[in-house]
């Protein structure tokens, strides 16, 4: 348990305040089992029971609610289980997006639009976080970009890459072309907030 995550870092990470609902965690899950199989999840599951938080995939039930701490070490465990990288990170986040059954039913109810997407991102975020404001601050269809912001929210940097790839897959979904996303702030580095710039083609 030590090598995977020390007693300090564990105790911190779970003093973050919030929590999460079954959604994010449950495809972050399925996102394991589609890169390592069946092994991999099982390997991740005995790791968090090891640690005194069991996350059972089969066990995530609809509009369960979780300590958004237990989401960092989740992430976390992940990166030292399996030694992804921040580009894995960031195709986690694609993933999800993809197949985000949330994401779905607003495309189905607002018709892919950037315009009706951008207004709907605060009510969103509200459905998977019980902490954190999300907005879209600037939204450029003839320069093809968008800012969107994320306050009052700190989770863990691994999270912020996977933010970018969720980020990016849903404009690409929208748009129907390539999409890129940068995090241009985040409180990590110092800042007082995230804020993302994606563009698209």
């Amino acid at each position: 348990m030590e090598q995977i995550i020390s007693k300090e870092e564990f105790n911190e990470l779970m003093k973050i305040e919030g929590e999460v609902k079954e959604e994010p965690l449950k495809t972050t899950l399925e996102f394991v089992l589609k890169e390592k199989g069946k092994e991999g999840l099982k390997k991740l599951e005995d790791t968090m029971a090891k640690l005194g938080y069991p996350i059972k995939y089969q066990e995530i039930r609809s509009r369960d609610l979780y300590p958004i701490g237990l989401m960092a070490i989740t992430l976390l465990v992940i990166k030292r289980l399996f030694n992804f990288n921040e580009e894995k990170f960031r195709e986690m986040g694609r993933f999800e997006a993809k197949i985000s059954s949330l994401i779905i039913r607003v495309f189905m109810k607002f018709f892919v639009s950037l315009e009706r997407m951008a207004k709907a991102t605060p009510k969103m975020w509200k459905r998977h976080f019980t902490v954190g404001d999300l907005k879209t601050i600037e939204l450029n269809k003839e320069k093809r970009y968008a800012i969107l912001r994320l306050k009052n929210f700190r989770l863990h940097p691994l999270h912020c890459q996977a933010l970018i790839g969720y980020f990016s897959s849903v404009v690409e979904m929208i748009v129907r072309s390539k999409a890129t996303c940068e995090e241009t702030k985040c409180p990590f580095r110092g800042d007082e907030y995230h804020e993302f710039l994606v563009k698209w083609q």
